[in-house]
C-alpha cells in the first residue's frame, strides 16, 4: 500500500492521479514474498515528469560505466539497452516520422522541411517506486533518496520528491528510488533534449519484483507476440517464473534461445563444435544433430528448476538461489561460457595420456586417420563425446556443478559492457577474454580435467574386452543420458577438492 505521510521537509511535489485496479476474485491469488511475489497495492499512481529528470530518479544514466554498474536490482530490462533504438527515438522526438528516418544530408537541407511533424511519446513510462523495506542487488534507496507517496487526498495524490529542486547533477546515494519497468529507451533517448519535454508516468509502489516482471510480458508480449526468447533475454526474471512454465511462450523460450546457442557452437570459429554440428539431421553426416543438441540444452542449461525437487536447475533458466532472481547474463554471455567450457575439455583431453584416450589415438594410427590435427581422443568415432549422450552427459554435470557452486562463484560479477547475440562473434570473444579472468574459468578447468578420469570409449570400440563392451551398452537408449551423468559425477567426487564438494552435493 501506498504510505501516507506527514511532511516535515519542504521538498518538490508532483500532483498524481490515484488510479484503483483491484478485484475481489484477485485476493483468492496465491501471494508469496519468498518468491518476490508479495501482495501488491490495490492502486497505483498517473502523473508527468520531465524526461531528464525522470531519467536520474531512475538510475538509468549509470548503466553507461563498464562492469559492474550498481542499480536498483538485477531485473534485465536495462541490460539489453540498444543505442540505436534510442537514437532513432530521439530523431522522431525531435520533428516526428518521417523526417527523423532521414539521412543526416537531407536533413541538414531544406527541402524536406515540410516533412517536419510533432515527435509525441505519449504512452507511459511505467515504473515501481521502491519503499524503505525493497532491498535490491545495490543496496536499499537511501533515506534521503526515498520517493514518498500522499495519498490521502481522495482520487488525487502527491509524488514527494526527494528535492526542492531538480538539477542537472542530481544522483542519488544508494539505489535509485524508481525502477523502469518498460520504457527505458525512450528515457535513454534524452541527452540533449529539451529539459521541458515531459513523459507521462505510470507509477506502482513497492511493487515485488516478480509482479514486474509479469507485468512487462503482459505489456511487450501478451499483445504484440514480439520475439518470446528476445523477451526473456531482457528481463532475465521471467525465465523462472511457474505461471510461466505452463505457458507455450515459455516453452518457445527455451528451445529458441537453445537453437540460438546449438548454432552459435557450431558456426563460431573457436568453438570446438564448428562445422561440427548436423545441422539438417542429415544420415550420412556423422555428427550430433541440431535437434539433440537442442535437446540437450533444454534439458540442462535451459531447463527450469522443479523447486521441490533435489534436482540442479538450469544455469541460464532457473534460479540460481530459492528466492533470488535468475541469473542474468547475455545471449552472447551463455554461448560465450559454453565455448569456453567445451575449449577447456578438448584441451584437458589433449593433455590426458590415460589409457583409454592412448587407445584411441593407436586406433586413428592403424586406421590411416591419424594425420587430421584433430586428437582422435576428442573426436574418434569410438569417442562418447562424439555422441548425444556424451554431449548431455558434459551439459549435464557442466550445468549442475556450477549450479550448486554459483553463489561461491560469483557468477552474477561477470559482466560485459558489450551486449549482443549469441551469433555475434565478435561480442561472444570479447566476453570469452574477461571470461578467463573470472574464478569461474578455473572450476570449470578443474571440471574438465576431472571428467578425463572417465573412460569415454564407447561399446563399439575396437579391441574392447567383452565385460566392458557390455559395461558400456548402458551408455546406449535415452536411459544412457542418466547413467552417464551419474557415472561422470561419480568421477568427479575424486577430483579436485571444490568439484568433489560439489559432486558430493549432487
Amino acid at each position: 500500500m501506498a504510505k501516507k505521510i506527514i511532511k516535515i521537509l519542504e521538498r518538490r511535489e508532483v500532483p498524481a492521479i490515484k488510479v484503483k485496479q483491484w478485484l475481489p476474485g484477485w485476493d483468492k491469488i496465491e501471494f508469496d514474498a519468498a518468491e518476490h511475489r508479495r501482495k501488491p497495492s490495490p492502486h497505483f499512481f498517473m502523473f508527468s515528469l520531465p524526461a531528464r529528470e525522470l531519467r536520474s530518479l531512475s538510475g538509468i544514466a549509470r548503466r553507461k560505466t563498464a562492469g559492474v554498474t550498481p542499480r536498483a536490482a538485477d531485473l534485465g530490462i536495462q541490460r539489453q539497452h540498444e543505442p540505436e533504438r534510442s537514437e532513432e527515438i530521439a530523431k522522431f522526438v525531435e520533428y516526428g516520422f518521417p523526417w527523423s528516418t532521414l539521412s543526416e544530408a537531407k536533413r541538414r537541407s531544406s527541402e524536406f522541411n515540410d516533412l517536419r511533424k510533432p515527435g509525441w511519446l505519449p504512452t507511459a513510462i511505467v515504473i515501481n517506486i521502491l519503499d524503505p523495506d525493497d532491498k535490491r542487488s545495490s543496496g536499499s534507496v537511501a533515506k534521503k533518496d526515498l520517493v514518498q507517496v500522499d495519498d490521502s487526498e481522495g482520487g488525487f495524490s502527491k509524488i514527494i520528491l526527494p528535492y526542492v529542486e531538480w538539477s542537472q547533477g542530481w544522483r542519488p546515494e544508494e539505489a535509485p528510488p524508481f525502477e523502469v519497468i518498460d520504457g527505458q529507451h525512450r528515457l535513454w533517448a534524452f541527452d540533449n533534449a529539451d529539459a521541458d519535454f515531459e513523459l507521462p508516468v505510470v507509477a506502482f509502489y513497492g511493487l515485488d519484483i516478480s509482479w514486474q516482471a509479469y507485468l512487462f510480458w503482459t505489456i511487450n508480449i501478451k499483445p504484440k507476440r514480439i520475439n518470446p526468447s528476445l523477451a526473456f533475454d531482457l528481463y532475465p526474471l521471467l525465465r523462472a517464473e511457474d505461471w510461466l512454465d505452463r505457458a507455450e511462450g515459455h516453452a518457445v523460450y527455451r528451445e529458441t534461445r537453445s537453437q540460438e546457442l546449438t548454432e552459435a557452437l557450431w558456426s563460431n570459429p573457436d568453438s570446438p563444435w564448428f562445422d561440427r554440428i548436423n545441422m539438417l539431421g542429415e544420415r550420412a553426416n556423422r555428427w550430433v544433430s541440431q535437434n539433440a543438441w537442442i535437446k540437450s540444452l533444454t534439458s540442462t542449461f535451459v531447463r527450469p528448476w522443479g523447486g521441490g525437487t533435489s534436482r540442479a536447475g538450469g544455469l541460464y533458466g532457473s534460479r540460481l538461489v530459492e528466492g533470488q532472481e535468475v541469473l542474468g547474463w547475455s545471449r552472447a554471455q551463455q554461448a560465450a561460457f559454453l565455448i569456453f567450457s567445451w575449449q577447456e575439455f578438448r584441451a584437458a583431453i589433449k593433455r590426458s595420456n590415460e589409457p583409454w584416450a592412448k587407445h584411441l589415438r593407436i586406433l586413428a594410427i592403424k586406421s590411416g586417420e591419424s594425420t587430421s590435427a584433430d586428437d582422435p581422443a576428442f573426436y574418434s568415432e569410438h569417442s562418447l563425446i562424439m555422441t548425444d549422450q556424451g554431449v548431455r552427459g558434459f551439459l549435464h554435470v557442466l550445468n549442475d556443478l556450477c549450479f550448486v557452486k554459483a553463489p561461491h562463484l560469483d557468477l552474477r560479477s561477470w559482466q560485459v559492457e558489450r551486449q549482443a547475440g549469441a551469433n555475434d562473434t565478435d561480442a561472444v570473444t570479447l566476453a570469452m577474454t574477461s571470461l578467463r579472468k573470472h574464478k569461474v574459468a578455473s572450476f570449470v578447468r578443474e571440471i574438465a580435467t576431472g571428467l578425463t578420469k572417465f573412460d569415454w570409449r564407447t561399446s563399439s570400440t575396437p579391441e574392447l574386452s567383452e565385460e566392458l563392451r557390455r559395461e558400456k551398452l548402458v551408455f546406449r537408449g535415452s536411459g544412457g543420458y542418466k547413467e552417464i551423468r551419474t557415472q561422470l559425477i561419480e568421477t568427479l567426487r575424486s577430483g579436485s577438492e571444490m568439484v568433489a564438494d560439489a559432486a558430493g552435493r549432487l
